[in-house]
């Protein structure tokens, strides 16, 4: 009864800060639903396309959620279930919930655009163009780790003399690959049918949800086979593409269709719990606490560093104010795309803790090759145990839905990469390339920073390298206390309250700069025993280089904000 318990709670927390805490920073910052939004005022029909509330709902979740709601929890569970529960909920209302919010209404203010130009507004042009490099820098991180991920979900050993082929015998990773390939075709079916012929939403959901079950069914008996080198040109391929093409022929659609699966993943996941309470199938194991110290650090930093998206993560700001504020029809529906989407990913956050509870004692062992796996793994063995079908199949199906949201994270940060880096080259009153000239325009050009972007990432991703990962976490939770500075300095600007962001983004921004300068130190300390690959060389340039960068922006934070209050005193 333990894992109900902790659900039920869990669910009821994050509605009561959802209906009080999320109406009040609708209110304090004056959320206003006669305004017209960017999605409307600019609409160019490749990136400012308003969508349906449910669409964008689809498309933001899908593209927050990834495998990160699923990954930090289960590695943060060696603290025990306790600290991770009380991260999740406070973490997800008070930080996350409030970066995401805040970050979606600033852009929508700022006709859509980016934390650059919210900085830029409130703090100044240099410190806009240093967060731009430093968001270039995790975004780098966050497309070498999902093509990572996601080509290590495609490609299975036998395969790696493979061209490309199919198979009719398929294992997981071929059916994976398989219907993650159809599911993109039937985005740009459902695209097609819902903006160039005008079928309105529900019944184009129908036929797009009976798509899903069909090429789910064909998956599971035909796979694709192709080596790893060839799954990373793929998906290098197909991030560019997506990138660069009209959100509702790709990104509306398939982020939208893929949420079906996370929240059929969710539901399937809440009835494992109840069949496991009422009938005693399994056992939740986890401790409530293990202790301030264990194999991935000390509770303070590592617990906030690691749960990452099930609590706060700085890549929502940047999809909150790179894709989702051109496409929000409305500024009511700010709080429901912002702030309860976050919500539901802190819920995820707790179904994950549950899940690898289940499976504890195995998954300390290394029984699982992933903490995907081991969510999986937990869920299904609610159902039945590990040698039947019904394990087999709902283990499948869920390490399918954590792909789909890998791969739609993967091409989201895609075009997030490709904002960014033109406005790096563009100066103030040019909007696009076209506006710039001589090796700025050049620059600018979509194709151009897409195509670095992409190369930098796809080559990092191909290498495997687990320092990856060690920086990700870090980089990711850095960029959420900027966020949280930058969004604060904006509404101290405009006149709005902005007290609330003050303790998370201190906060954020300790837990962050100890993590990076402990990193530091340790690779330091390997280069000088003579110890470090090349490997520990990359993660310590990285880290020293986005703690200067992120220590320069604070400066100019504090310069702001002194400013600020110089200003409200006279006044």
């Amino acid at each position: 009864m333990t894992a109900l318990l902790i659900i039920v709670v869990a669910i009821v927390l994050l509605v009561i800060g959802y209906v009080f805490y999320g109406s009040w920073l609708a209110k304090q910052w004056g959320i206003d639903p006669k305004r017209k939004t960017p999605a409307l005022e600019m609409e160019d029909g490749v990136d400012y396309v308003a969508a349906p509330p449910a669409v964008l709902m689809g498309h933001h979740f899908s593209s927050i959620a990834g495998a990160g709601p699923i990954n930090g929890p289960i590695q943060a569970s060696v603290f025990g279930w306790v600290p991770v529960f009380l991260w999740c909920i406070i973490g997800g209302i008070f930080f996350g919930g409030l970066q995401d919010f805040g970050s979606l209404f600033a852009s929508i203010r700022h006709e859509g655009k980016s934390v650059g130009e919210i900085i830029k507004d409130s703090m100044g042009k240099r410190a806009q163009k240093l967060f731009i490099i430093f968001a270039l820098l995790v975004l780098i991180l966050v497309i070498a780790s999902f093509v990572n991920v996601v080509a290590g979900t495609f490609f299975t050993a036998a395969d790696a003399d493979v061209t490309l082929g199919f198979t009719t015998n398929p294992t997981g990773n071929q059916t994976t690959a398989m219907i993650s390939v159809l599911f993109i075709l039937l985005a740009i079916v459902y695209g097609i049918l819902t903006n160039r012929f005008g079928v309105k939403t529900v019944p184009a959901t129908i036929i797009g949800l009976i798509g899903i079950v069909a090429i789910v069914a064909l998956g599971l008996n035909v796979g694709l086979a192709m080596s790893r080198i060839g799954w990373i040109v793929f998906i290098g391929v197909y991030i560019t593409v997506a990138s660069l093409i009209p959100v509702w022929i790709m990104l509306q659609p398939r982020d939208y269709l893929s949420s079906f699966l996370l929240y059929a993943m969710m539901a399937l996941a809440v009835v494992g719990i109840l069949i496991s309470a009422f009938t005693g199938s399994t056992t939740f194991t986890i401790p409530a606490f293990t202790g301030w110290s264990t194999k991935i650090g000390t509770l303070f930093p590592a617990l906030f560093i690691t749960v990452a998206c099930g609590a706060c993560s700085g890549f929502h700001s940047l999809i909150s104010t790179g894709t989702s504020s051109k496409q929000l029809d409305n500024e009511k529906n700010a709080k429901a795309i912002g702030y309860g989407s976050m919500l539901i990913e802190s819920a995820l956050g707790i179904v994950a803790l549950i899940a690898v509870g289940m499976v504890f004692d195995k998954y300390l062992e290394g029984g699982f090759g992933s903490p995907s796996a081991a969510f999986a793994g937990g869920i299904a063995l609610m159902f039945s145990g590990e040698t039947t079908h019904v394990y087999g199949t709902i283990y499948a199906l869920l390490t399918l839905a954590v792909s789909v949201f890998a791969l739609t994270s993967l091409d989201t940060g895609t075009r997030l990469s490709r904002f960014m880096f033109s406005e790096l080259f563009l100066k103030d009153g040019e909007s696009t390339y076209k506006d710039a000239a001589g090796i700025r325009k050049v620059l600018a050009h979509p194709l151009v920073g897409t195509a670095m972007m992409v190369i930098i990432g796809c080559v990092l991703g191909g290498l495997s390298l687990s320092q990856i990962w060690g920086l990700f976490g870090a980089a990711n939770q850095l960029l959420a206390g900027i966020a949280l500075m930058a969004v604060a300095a904006w509404l101290g600007n405009v006149g709005k309250n902005n007290k609330m962001f003050y303790i998370p983004m201190v906060f954020m921004l300790a837990a962050t700069l100890t993590s990076l300068v402990l990193t530091v130190k340790t690779k330091i300390g390997m280069i000088g025993g003579g110890t470090a690959a090349w490997g520990d060389w990359f993660q310590l340039l990285f880290a020293a280089a986005m703690a200067i960068l992120a220590i320069v922006l604070v400066v100019e934070g504090i310069q702001t904000f002194r400013a600020q209050a110089a200003k409200k005193k006279a006044n």
